[in-house]
């Protein structure tokens, strides 16, 4: 019975390191392995970073977009018009130095003013803009009492009305003949009957 047990012992011993070497990953399988959770780490930290970015542009055109208004605000509010001419400053808002450019030039409406804001961090190179808004500056009013607009100016056909004076769009229209009185009935002969259908015209 030994000698038969050991050619048996001999014959499995093999077959069992066999299956014991095959449990394991090969270094192939490894590395095949690590490259793939590297490459989706890395788009996952691509995205990340986009968003971050996006975000940080979004804020920084943000404040550009009110120094604008702000400054486009601050014309309108001036008692005369502007100075048609390009100017710059730089102002501080929100821990930063900005620049921003106006620009006025005239329309074809004398009264009226175009107004062109843009605004750029101040370290940005020269002529680029994160945000611009466009406005006008008028002083073509309608008088008091009155939906007509002197495009001349407000000096033209303005200031206050005087008391009896009437307003110029409830006067009436000049050359326009008068209406004349409608003609009065004629009064029945005193003799008459009224109540007599023979005597009724």
């Amino acid at each position: 019975m030994r000698a038969v047990e050991r050619p048996l012992q001999r014959i499995l011993r093999p077959r069992h390191s066999r299956i014991h070497a095959q449990q394991g990953f090969t270094l192939i399988e490894v590395i095949v392995a690590m490259m793939v959770i590297g490459l989706g780490m890395l788009g996952v930290i691509q995205a990340v970073s986009q968003t971050a970015s996006n975000s940080g542009y979004l804020r920084d055109k943000t404040i550009a977009h009110w120094i604008a208004m702000n400054r486009l605000t601050e014309i309108r509010l001036q008692k005369t018009a502007p100075g048609i001419d390009k100017t710059s400053d730089e102002v501080e808002m929100a821990g930063r130095r900005w620049k921003w450019t106006m620009n006025v030039t005239q329309t074809p409406v004398e009264t009226i003013r175009r107004i062109d804001i843009s605004v750029r961090p101040a370290e940005a190179k020269e002529g680029a803009s994160l945000a611009s808004v466009a406005g006008f500056y008028g002083t073509a009013v309608a008088p008091p009492g009155s939906a007509l607009i002197s495009w001349q100016g407000a000096d033209v056909g303005g200031g206050p009305q005087q008391p009896g004076e009437e307003d110029d769009d409830k006067k009436p229209p000049k050359n326009q003949p008068r209406e004349e009185d409608p003609p009065e009935p004629d009064e029945p002969p005193p003799d008459a009957d009224p109540s007599d259908p023979t005597q009724q015209q």
